[in-house]
């Protein structure tokens, strides 16, 4: 089978700003391939997996990440083409991502961390309350396509899979500081046995903020992990994490006359968003025989996300041009616990004649949430009574398989079916216990296949049906099976990539089809949710990258969606919110010796904040749902690092270099981009 040129090259900032472009042999990092701890990759690693995924890839690996120096993930992701992140503060806290013209306000692209779902419920809904820290991620994995289609529900844009660290030998401890009293102290430390067959490692980090606006934070993010060889041929893995973190933010923005008068201050300064997470794994791995491996991953986590904010007086703010608060003080509070298996047989085989790789795999999964809503009587502690009590729950199970025939040297043709089938209920302990319940089966069919045009450049494509199904709150709105599918899209793909001397490039035709996407709004009065939107999604992207010699690599890349519209209903012919037509990305990246530095350009076209698609911004304090135009920006950043001998690492950042006033986005009011920002750090190996 053809590859991509397995010549090494200096890592360049294409991987991490294109985003797109193929790794070559050797630039994996080299603990996890070291250490026995087996781990779910959705691309995996050498020279053949990029050209084996018929879909668009993207791979940000550690060094890409180190020199991003980002402060969240979606801070990374942004740079990654097609994706959208709609940053509420610069930690992003709250997940909001959108990709290839879906709206960043609403997820339907599925996120993984080390293949666990992250979303605290991916049926029962809530699916932004928790975003893996940075801190701990090592590899940052991003499928588009019909490959997607093997790793569960609500991969309509694609998979995004963050792989966490795994310590080398010996004891990493790294500090930075920067604007807004910003602190941050991490330490990563890894032993592993005299023979090699048992590792131990963890990573910490403890950081806090002023944050931008006065939006101050206190994280703890702890992650062990363990892994051992059974014998030669199984591998057992184990990793605990504990998240907790403190932040003074709200779903309230600035007032227009604010905004406009260059305000900073927390427009909800009382208002808090506490969440923390304690999850467990467990990874085994058997390779039956050098054909056939069988994975086993084992999950559990439980997650509570206490918002505390008080009531508004809309007269008042109307009148002040700012929020003013009353003494209300409510706590809408909830809680999610969730465990699942996902297990994954895969098989060399060579049925008819043909050369293939098979891959059989199940996954059960339990989910259930306890919602309450605490009036508070006794602000200064956060207690009083509860008077809305409800537990959502959901089962499921997947079926899925899929088949990679090599029908020659040049072409592999990959078909695949998942099969999803899923129980919601819904219990309101404050209404005598009164419950109700609804049921959906998914059969999701997809073909990908991949053709090498020549020896360096492959052409590759599919067609596949997803779904993102309905949450309890809107399948089982007032109690009533409100008789809902989920949200179906049939989805295609065509795209080229390859190398060509110092040229990297990756280029992907996308269209996206909605029947059946959920809105609110229904003439009947007992159905307050209707499966009723027709939705369209095209568009192209391209990355590409250079090596100008010398040090120096160039890279961009370019999200064009010129179709991201409403097609029936209230909205039809408006544009998703959201949904910029056009996302870009350019950077330049020196290396020489133990220097390397990069100065980086975002933009983002403008978008609307609301299905309406209405341009003036609101002025005043009435209602809970925000819109306008938002207009385009470019932001510039600069970052460096410099290693001294082997143990000495120091790094910086500029982040928005021109100072640029931007909004990022609305929820009853307007959010605001940070100003410009600048950090220093070190980190010493021991």
């Amino acid at each position: 089978m053809h590859a991509f040129p397995s010549r090494r090259r200096r890592a360049p900032l294409v991987l991490a700003v294109a985003a797109a472009l193929l790794p070559v042999a050797g630039q994996a990092s080299s603990a996890p391939g070291n250490s026995p701890i087996p781990v779910i990759e959705v691309i995996g690693r050498g020279e053949q997996a990029i050209a084996r995924q018929p879909g668009t890839v993207v791979i940000l690996e550690r060094e890409d990440i180190e020199i991003l120096q980002p402060l969240s993930t979606e801070d990374a992701l942004r740079r990654v083409p097609g994706v959208n992140a709609k940053s509420e503060e610069e930690t992003s806290v709250v997940a909001n991502i959108g990709i290839r013209g879906l709206s960043a306000g609403e997820s339907k692209s599925l996120i993984l961390e080390d293949g666990v779902p992250v979303a605290p419920g991916l049926f029962i809904g809530n699916d932004r309350y928790f975003n893996p820290r940075i801190q701990r991620i090592e590899r940052i994995e991003v499928l588009k396509g019909s490959a997607s289609l093997r790793y569960g529900p609500s991969t309509i844009g694609g998979v995004i899979n963050f792989q966490t660290k795994t310590p080398d030998d010996g004891v990493l401890v790294s500090a930075r500081a920067g604007s807004f009293d910003a602190r941050e102290l991490m330490l990563e430390a890894g032993a592993r046995t005299a023979s090699g067959d048992g590792f131990g490692g963890v990573v910490a980090t403890y950081a806090r903020s002023d944050g931008f606006m006065d939006k101050g934070y206190e994280m703890i993010d702890v992650m062990a992990k363990a892994g051992m060889a059974l014998g030669d041929r199984q591998s057992l893995g184990f990793k605990f994490s504990y998240h907790e973190n403190d932040a003074n933010i709200s779903y309230r923005g600035l007032l227009l006359d604010d905004y406009r008068a260059g305000a900073t201050y927390n427009p909800a300064p009382d208002d808090y968003y506490l969440t923390d997470r304690t999850a467990f794994d467990i990874n085994h791995q058997w390779d039956l025989n050098d054909r056939v491996t069988l994975s086993t991953l084992v999950y559990w986590s439980d997650m509570t996300r206490d918002y505390w904010r008080y009531n508004v007086d809309t007269a008042a703010s109307n009148a002040a041009g700012r929020w003013v608060f009353t003494d209300a003080l409510t706590g809408n509070n909830r809680s999610f616990e969730r465990y699942g298996i996902d297990s994954r047989l895969k098989f060399d085989h060579g049925l008819f004649g043909i050369d293939s790789q098979a891959e059989v795999g199940v996954r059960a999964l339990r989910e259930e949430s306890d919602d309450t809503r605490i009036r508070a009587t006794r602000a200064q502690d956060r207690t009083g009574i509860n008077d809305r009590h409800i537990v959502d729950a959901a089962d499921s199970v997947a079926l899925y398989l899929q088949n990679r025939f090599e029908i020659s040297e040049r072409l592999a043709v990959t078909p695949g079916l998942r099969v999803e089938s899923y129980e919601q209920t819904r219990r309101v302990l404050t209404d005598n216990n009164a419950s109700a319940r609804t049921s959906n089966s998914e059969v999701l069919p997809g073909v990908g296949a991949t053709f090498w045009l020549t020896p360096s450049a492959q052409l590759y494509g599919g067609v596949y049906r997803a779904f993102a199904p309905a949450s309890n709150g809107v399948a089982l709105d007032g109690l009533t099976d409100q008789r809902l599918e989920a949200e179906r899209s049939t989805n295609f793909e065509l795209g080229i990539r390859g190398l060509q001397d110092r040229l990297s490039y990756e280029l992907a035709a996308f269209r996206m089809d909605f029947a059946n996407q959920v809105v609110t709004g229904n003439s009947d009065p007992n159905l307050s949710q209707s499966n009723a939107g027709e939705t369209l999604h095209q568009g192209a992207e391209l990355s590409v990258g250079y090596e100008l010699g010398g040090g120096l690599s160039l890279a961009g890349n370019l999200t064009w969606v010129p179709t991201s519209r409403f097609e029936t209903g209230e909205n039809a012919g408006n544009r998703i919110p959201y949904s910029p037509k056009v996302l870009a990305n350019v950077g330049m990246d020196y290396t020489q010796g133990a220097f390397r530095g990069a100065l980086m350009a975002h933009h983002r076209g403008s978008q609307f904040g609301d299905g309406t698609n209405l341009r003036e911004i609101p002025a005043n304090a009435a209602g809970g749902i925000w819109g306008g135009e938002i207009n385009a920006y470019t932001v510039f950043d600069a970052t460096a690092q410099y290693r001294l001998g082997e143990h000495w690492t120091f790094f910086g950042a500029v982040k928005n270099l021109a100072d640029k006033r931007y909004i990022t986005g609305f929820r009853q009011g307007i959010y605001v981009g940070p100003e410009r920002s600048y950090e220093l750090g070190l980190s010493y190996r021991l």
